[in-house]
């Protein structure tokens, strides 16, 4: 027999557990919830509310597959501004969104100017453009037509980041404002005023709005650089050809060549711009009508070299600094072996992790007109923009500064130096000159000229040109230094005898 109080206990059990039961079958056919799509949050403000939605605007960057509304999420922020108003609230003190409510007569003498310093919540300041130089301007005009209907207005001023990213796509320097109806920005109503130091826009109504910063290319100026790209590019490859066969002629004639390790470096750099220059023109001169899976490959292949050329120009400025500035207790046993694992696999490496995230796609320039100008197999253009920035940007930038720093204290060694000094009394220093040129051309200098690129059109074609030319001056520096006659570049240059002296203790 069973006490009323075993069965009521029993029955509590069994409820829980039917309970349990409808629980895990609802969530099993429950669908996942999305924040992104805009509507779990609509209507909730508070803090966690607030951060959930404004990280939409770097998850649907990082990831291509997560679904987005952006007309949604532009609804949240804009009924969240009425919030405030409603609310009466006064100020939004969050490290992603700062906002203020203020009310403001109609009837006010002048412009009306506030803070957008991101760091800042948004605050009313003077018209000194000195002083508050990130500011917004509201008109008297626009408070002048509302004063039929009120004497007095609240005014919200929001300030959301959201985070980096490509999320808007089709970036101009350009004054815009997000278009939900067209899921893009547009410019309609908003005028660019371009000035020495700052940029003013000028838009008639108040939205969600932005100055894009990304450098537009029309097709007229993309097919101008592909062409100096291709005739650059192609007489490259044409003298990286004669530096490797002029490479396996003195190897042929000249035995003791063979032991050594500088003219095997500056090959091995020559063989991977050779190939980086061959994948650019397959890249370029044939669009991306591929499947997926082989645009993927092209795009890696072409990763993969650049990769390899960067590593190489670092490999000869560290071959430069055990050359020059280290000079003493620099043996390394089987060396250009131990250099060419660093310089062929630590780029296979990279990509071969870049590859495994999905990183690599179709890559699309667009002009203003959102019409697209080239078509490439690169990076994909909505993966997450750090593989971009770490494995290209990234990787040049170290090798950039270590090559620069070697680069620098070897020109300070050929011009110190005191048999430097004494040949610079004799005669002409334009011999140290051309030597540190020559040295330029190995360690990337032309490369380096990618940095001035954001300061407009003519520092892309300065680069586009110098660039595709490395193959060029690469090979002149190699006939000088290696025929006719090593013997009377060493007896020149004291470049040449460090180099004599540090490979043969490689021997």
């Amino acid at each position: 027999m069973m006490t009323p109080r075993a069965l009521g206990v029993l029955l509590l059990s069994l409820l829980l557990l039917w309970a349990s039961g409808m629980e895990n079958s609802r969530r099993q056919t429950e669908k996942p919830r999305n924040v992104c799509l805009g509507s779990i949050n609509e209507g909730q403000y508070e803090s966690f509310h607030l951060g959930n939605t404004a990280e939409c605007f770097t998850k649907c960057t990082q990831s291509g597959n997560e679904p987005c509304n952006l007309e949604n999420l532009q609804r949240y922020w804009l009924d969240f501004e009425y919030h405030l108003v409603k609310s009466r609230s006064d100020t939004v003190n969050m490290s992603f969104l700062k906002a203020a409510v203020q009310n403001v007569s109609t009837n006010i003498s002048g412009d009306l100017f506030f803070s957008l310093t991101p760091s800042q919540v948004p605050g009313q300041v003077t018209e000194d453009e000195h002083a508050y130089p990130d500011r917004v301007r509201l008109p008297r005009s626009l408070f002048e037509s509302l004063q039929s209907n009120r004497s007095e207005v609240l005014l919200a001023v929001t300030i959301l980041d959201i985070g980096p990213g490509n999320l808007f796509k089709n970036m101009a320097l350009n004054c815009v404002f997000w278009d939900a109806t067209k899921g893009d920005w547009s410019s309609a109503g908003c005028s660019t005023e371009l000035r020495a130091k700052r940029t003013v826009c000028l838009c008639d109504h108040l939205t969600f709005f932005a100055l894009l910063l990304k450098p537009i290319l029309d097709q007229d100026t993309v097919k101008s650089l592909i062409r100096i790209s291709q005739a650059g590019c192609g007489a490259s490859m044409i003298f990286l050809a004669f530096t490797i066969v002029l490479y396996a002629a003195l190897r042929f004639y000249r035995l003791r060549f063979k032991s050594e390790d500088a003219p095997k470096i500056h090959v091995a750099l020559s063989v991977s711009l050779f190939l980086l220059n061959l994948t650019f023109f397959v890249n370029v001169g044939h669009g991306p009508e591929l499947r997926d899976a082989a645009c993927r490959a092209r795009g890696g292949v072409f990763h993969y070299f650049l990769l390899c050329t960067f590593t190489w120009m670092g490999l000869e400025a560290f071959h430069l600094y055990l050359l020059v500035i280290k000079v003493f207790n620099t043996y390394f046993g089987h060396y250009f072996l131990k250099l060419s694992l660093v310089g062929w696999g630590l780029p296979a490496l990279i990509v071969f992790g870049t590859g495994s995230a999905g990183s690599y796609g179709r890559y699309t320039i667009r002009d203003q007109r959102n019409v697209t100008t080239l078509e490439l197999c690169w990076f994909r253009e909505k993966t997450a923009a750090s593989a971009l920035y770490t494995t290209v940007h990234g990787y040049f930038l170290v090798t950039f500064l270590f090559s620069a720093v070697v680069l620098g204290l070897v020109a300070w060694k050929i011009f110190t130096l005191p048999s430097a000094t004494a040949s610079r009394e004799q005669g002409p220093s334009w011999k140290g000159f051309l030597t540190v040129l020559g040295l330029s051309s190995l360690v990337g200098v032309t490369w380096w000229l990618a940095i001035l690129m954001p300061l407009g059109l003519s520092t892309i074609y300065v680069f586009t040109l110098f660039n595709s030319l490395q193959g060029v001056f690469i090979f002149c520096w190699f006939a000088t230094l290696y025929f006719p006659s090593r013997s009377a570049v060493s007896s020149s240059s004291g470049t040449g005898r460090a180099d004599q002296i540090h490979t043969t203790s490689h021997e």
